[in-house]
């Protein structure tokens, strides 16, 4: 993947600093937001290193499932964007680097700072585990600092929700790093996410309060067998209480391992514990995302940035369109209109495109979508006009409220692809949901590809 340039601006939104990390598919730099000087982490994912679909199934997995995530120890996905040839993620900045870093240059932590981490690290595994996602790669590189000195969880691509369990209730999906990854893992017989991510989050204190790793051989296989065993040794500065909480968390049995309620419980984990209560963090239930929301969506976010060649800028397109509104649509406002996958409530509020009572997408020219309004106008009794580029309805009848009103607004992705957005002018809600529901959805029902609702 080419090395992207200082200074250069995504989607006029962010300015590109200097590169924090890179891996096999991705790069990491520091960023800063145009509008508010923000400071942020942007990940550049290159859509032809992530052409199999095994990889774009990581990527939509981790949108999925980061959009679930909002704790004070969690890193925070403030927008995902796509252009032709990448799909840029910026994220919360952590100013602090990697955990691993700071073990690296300083080997074993004081104890004290040992458990304020670890601590803070299993408030937000169980925080996630709540949620139904299970993160499945835990390990001090995946563990940043923020300016306070605050740990935050990162890099959900490899984890799971709680719906990817087959009928045995089990995931089955062999990832990880191997010197962190749980027994029953290996075993490739099923396993439960939760109490794999337990084990890791045991590994990761013993690396903070020793310095190096419990299981650790150059010899995966030798590793390995180390790992079923759960044999390791602690060393002897090792408190009394953390070698009995390691010998509880590193079971290699599932069934006998430690929950993270009881490791929550144990009087050296409490030490100045200040848990944060899962009644103060806002309640999003992994029930309401649908795989096959994502699946769609994510696929039309691919064909929308192959045709529209990069371009993020939606405008009037041909003398027949009817737009005359410039706006500006990212991954997560193409990915709003599936039906229940609606993202925006957890991001910025975004005035450059209004919010309306109905939107949908539509695979038609613009010129065919303004002949079906005709057509409905002119069964329903409606007067149509084309004011300012708006294409307008207006009701002929006498309602409780007076005359209907209604607005749409036509905006171009592409020549093919066009989102439509209806709003109420006058008139009665009541009977502007219930001629939504009667007239409009079943007449536009032939050049809708996916309608988002339609309400006051």
């Amino acid at each position: 993947m080419a090395t992207e340039k200082k200074g250069t601006i995504l989607m006029n939104k962010y300015e590109l600093g200097s590169l924090l990390g890179q891996g096999t598919f991705a790069k990491v730099y520091h960023g800063r937001s145009l509008s508010s000087g923000q400071s942020v982490a942007i990940k550049i994912i290159s859509k032809d290193k992530v052409s199999r679909k095994v990889l774009m199934e990581q990527i939509k997995r981790e949108i999925s499932v980061m959009r679930l995530m909002k704790h004070p120890n969690i890193v925070s996905l403030h927008e995902v964007m796509a252009s032709k040839r990448k799909i840029y993620f910026a994220m919360e900045f952590a100013k602090g680097g990697e955990l691993f870093d700071k073990v690296a240059k300083q080997g074993r932590l004081r104890e004290d700072l040992a458990r304020k981490y670890f601590q803070q690290l299993i408030g937000a595994v169980d925080y996630c585990h709540s949620r139904g996602v299970y993160h499945r790669d835990l390990k001090p590189e995946n563990l940043l600092l923020d300016e306070n000195g605050d740990l935050k969880v990162s890099d959900f691509g490899l984890s799971a929700l709680w719906d990817s369990r087959r009928q045995d209730g089990l995931l089955h999906t062999t990832c990880g790093t191997p010197a962190y990854v749980a027994p029953e893992v290996i075993h490739r017989r099923g396993y439960d996410g939760a109490k794999a991510d337990i084990w890791s989050c045991g590994v990761i204190l013993f690396v903070l309060l020793a310095g190096y790793l419990p299981f650790n051989e150059q010899n995966l296989m030798d590793l390995y067998k180390k790992i079923f065993k759960g044999k390791f040794r602690c060393p002897q500065w090792f408190p009394l209480e953390v070698r009995k909480l390691l010998s509880k968390i590193l079971d290699p049995n599932p069934s006998k391992r430690i929950s993270i309620d009881k490791i929550m419980e144990n009087r050296w984990v409490r030490n100045e514990f200040q848990y944060v209560e899962q009644a103060q963090l806002p309640c999003t239930y992994v029930d309401k995302t649908s795989k096959g929301d994502v699946d769609s969506s994510f696929s039309m976010i691919s064909e929308i940035t192959e045709k529209n060649a990069g371009r993020e800028e939606i405008k009037e397109a041909s003398p027949t369109s009817p737009m005359i509104k410039t706006a500006y649509f990212n991954a997560f406002d193409i990915i709003s209109l599936s039906p229940g996958f609606d993202l925006s409530g957890l991001f910025e509020k975004d005035n450059r495109i209004p919010r309306s009572p109905g939107r949908f997408i539509s695979n038609k020219p613009a010129s065919e979508i303004v002949s079906k309004f005709e057509e409905i106008a002119e069964t329903e009794k409606f007067k149509l006009e084309r004011k300012d580029g708006t294409v307008k309805l207006q009701g002929r009848r006498e309602g409780r409220k007076g005359q209907l009103g209604i607005d749409a607004y036509i905006f171009e992705m592409t020549p093919s692809f066009h989102v439509v957005e209806l709003s109420k002018t006058a008139g009665d809600t009541l009977e502007f949901r219930e001629f939504c529901d009667h007239g409009l959805k079943p007449s536009l029902k032939d050049i809708v590809w996916t309608w988002q609702g339609c309400d006051s």
